[in-house]
């Protein structure tokens, strides 16, 4: 398939890729909650619409983010696993993390203040290194 980008721009690329709304959610859940199946991601406090996560699942395949496999054990369910490309997004989602409790916090005090959190503050390229490794043991056999 072809894509069609806004411009040659390496920022606004990146954002057409994984700039919108659930993209990053996705990729997120993956790395952080585990999150392998359909259900997994419908089931999510986000509250995904089945027909935008489908589309999300599709682009994250298109642009190599993420495979698609069928369980082992049950050929009706597909399983979703993230790619080399798809798991060097991890430092995005720390930066974001820390980013929003620095600038959004005043906005949302209710947002999650919790031990990962801190852990990312404390050392976050510890706790970037440590997922990606946790991620590629569960999921790269």
């Amino acid at each position: 398939m072809e894509h069609k980008f806004r411009c040659n721009c390496p920022i606004t690329v990146a954002i057409d890729v994984i700039g919108d709304k659930w993209a990053l959610v996705i990729v997120k859940q993956m790395l952080t909650e585990g999150k392998k199946t359909f259900k997994d991601f419908i089931e999510s406090d986000e509250a995904i619409a089945t027909n935008i996560l489908s589309s999300r699942l599709k682009m994250l395949e298109e642009f190599k983010i993420i495979t698609k496999d069928k369980l082992p054990d049950n050929k009706k369910t597909n399983i979703y696993t993230l790619t080399e490309k798809g798991v060097d997004l991890m430092p995005i989602i720390a930066e974001l993390s820390l980013w929003s409790d620095k600038h959004i916090r005043e906005f949302h005090p209710e947002l999650y203040s919790g031990e990962t959190l801190q852990i990312i503050k404390n050392d976050k390229e510890g706790f970037i290194n440590k997922k990606i490794e946790d991620y590629k043991l569960e999921n790269w056999k």
